[in-house]
């Protein structure tokens, strides 16, 4: 096979997941749509890392359908509020369908080559340069979102206008080694200077500095019972 019919393949492959996944409901998955917010338990809110403080939040809920080698399909049952931070998905392809509800999507691609400011000393992290994706607000119904390796919005983070659900494939899966999931914190363009970036003047709004975090403070997730029909393979 060569190059092109493989890439054709892979594209085709996409059109019919992604098709697939836009005709999913939540009653095929075991869900009803939550239309108010009555689970609550302790986490922590704020702007960033820095300004964080605690309060009654409530837990996002996960919910495993499948996992192997191969792929891991889930769904995340967001409360109103609720957040999951800016994460990456290292040499990853995720389909993403939102079951219900609405869902503010904030994404990055990594600037190639890459970009890095050094740190300076304490108070001042090794930061790489991202070019902002997405920013909007989706509303169930609306269509399957995919994101690549390399583009479509690799790095995001998810924050709930409303309680909603997704349903995510994320393929190949998660790995401790080699695919290590990371959490970043995201920096306007005029934190860090860097004469040099490849940014044009009047684009800095569309450019941002990613941070690398230890462990997201304000990610609060508990594991749920999938009620809906197994997979078969």
């Amino acid at each position: 096979m060569n190059v092109t019919t493989i890439l054709l393949v892979h594209i085709k492959r996409v059109f019919i997941v992604s098709a697939e996944f836009y005709t999913v409901q939540p009653a095929d998955v075991g869900l009803e749509e939550e239309t108010a917010d009555n689970d609550r338990g302790h986490g922590f809110f704020g702007a960033n890392v820095l300004n964080r403080v605690a309060r009654w939040a409530q837990p996002i809920t996960y919910l495993d359908i499948h996992d192997c080698d191969s792929f891991t399909m889930c769904i995340f049952c967001f409360p109103t509020s609720s957040v999951i931070p800016l994460h990456d998905h290292p040499g990853m392809t995720v389909f993403s369908k939102l079951l219900y509800g609405s869902l503010h999507v904030k994404a990055y691609d990594w600037v190639e080559p890459p970009f890095v400011v050094e740190s300076k000393g304490p108070g001042y992290p090794r930061v790489r340069l991202a070019k902002l994706a997405v920013d909007k607000v989706l509303n169930a119904p609306c269509e399957t979102s995919v994101l690549y390796p390399k583009h479509g919005g690799n790095l995001h983070c998810f924050t709930a206008v409303t309680p909603c659900a997704m349903l995510d494939i994320l393929t190949p899966p998660y790995a401790e080694e080699e695919r290590k999931c990371t959490y970043y914190h995201d920096y306007p363009y005029s934190a860090f200077a860097a004469g040099n970036a490849p940014v044009c003047d009047g684009e800095e709004e569309e450019y941002a500095w990613l941070a690398e975090l230890e462990s997201p403070s304000d990610l609060y997730m508990r594991q749920g019972v999938y009620a809906g029909p197994a997979i078969q393979l």
